[in-house]
């Protein structure tokens, strides 16, 4: 009878290890998710293990076992708008976005993008940036055409990839997130215009969890202590970043020498910025249009944005 009994023991065991690991969602494709298996593998001192999976804040909503996610605001506040549990607790990374243009195309201003073809990822935060970009000189969403296209991360980049659709004309200009307009840019040459404005549009890369996990006094102590780890990562990132090109670059598919080409977009935050609040009223605003809804209230969004982690640190 010991053995069966030791079984069960075993296996009670090993069902209570994964039931109280701390389990992140994350997209493991982007530089942006980096910082999170660095900080797991070189400073997590958690109760309980930390395991990342793919994914991103939707899964807080489908997921009751998932604690924390990750994903830029837009997915935060697509979320959010229907699922009122979700927390951001915590800004990763500030990115500002890029739109590159091809000069051949007669692009040497935004202004020249008037009736052009512009490639993004529609429902994205590049496609706000895209939208918000223009605006700042007049144009509306009827003065150009939007082509979707996908991203790349290493060269040569394959067919309907943003960097191969500019080269090859099928659009004139695009922006997304990096390495892909890095990655255009350098495919065009000296034909090739970058535009960008950190004041207009940053990617606000978020950690999320819910009000339910927070309120966990056990789980809450181990997403202090990611919290704390992730500072540790970003110090690392942002006065040491040699230590990590080849890190970053082997873990989403990219070159190393791109990877350090593309760090000064990066800032790496490891706070909620002050103007947070406000920037996320007025993109709101644009995705409530998008998604057909009601935009959130400002009362509703203060809500959203939970202080207390950081707090404790």
């Amino acid at each position: 009878m010991k053995q069966p009994i030791q079984l069960l023991s075993l296996a009670t065991s090993l069902l209570s290890s994964q039931v109280s690991a701390l389990k992140i969602a994350s997209s493991l494709q982007w530089i942006e998710h980096t910082p999170q298996p660095y900080a797991i593998k070189n400073f997590y001192k958690g109760d309980s293990a930390a395991s990342l999976s793919s994914g991103g804040v939707a899964n807080l909503a489908s997921d009751t076992s998932i604690d924390l996610a990750a994903n830029a605001e837009t997915q935060g506040l697509k979320q959010y708008a229907s699922h009122k549990n979700i927390r951001l607790i915590y800004v990763i990374v500030e990115v500002g976005y890029r739109m590159v243009a091809n000069k051949a195309a007669g692009i040497s201003k935004l202004e020249d993008l008037k009736g052009k073809k512009v490639g993004t990822m529609p429902g994205t935060s590049a496609a706000y940036f895209v939208n918000k970009l223009l605006a700042s000189v007049g144009l509306g969403s009827s003065d150009y055409s939007i082509v979707s296209g996908s991203v790349c991360m290493k060269a040569p980049c394959g067919s309907g990839t943003l960097p191969q659709m500019i080269t090859g004309k099928q659009v004139d200009a695009f922006g997304i997130w990096e390495p892909a307009v890095e990655l255009g840019a350098k495919a065009l040459g000296s034909n090739a215009v970058v535009f960008q404005d950190f004041k207009i549009y940053r990617e606000v890369y978020s950690l999320y969890s819910t009000e339910e996990k927070l309120n966990d006094p056990k789980k809450r102590k181990d997403i202090v202590a990611f919290v704390k780890a992730l500072n540790q990562t970003l110090e690392v990132f942002t006065n040491t970043p040699s230590k990590v090109y080849s890190t970053v670059a082997s873990a989403v598919g990219m070159d190393a020498s791109v990877v350090q080409d593309v760090w000064p977009d990066h800032k790496w935050s490891g706070d909620l910025p002050a103007d947070l609040l406000d920037f996320l009223v007025e993109e709101d605003k644009y995705l409530a249009k998008t998604d057909n809804r009601a935009a959130i209230s400002k009362a509703d969004l203060a809500k959203f944005i939970d202080p207390s982690v950081l707090a404790e640190i």
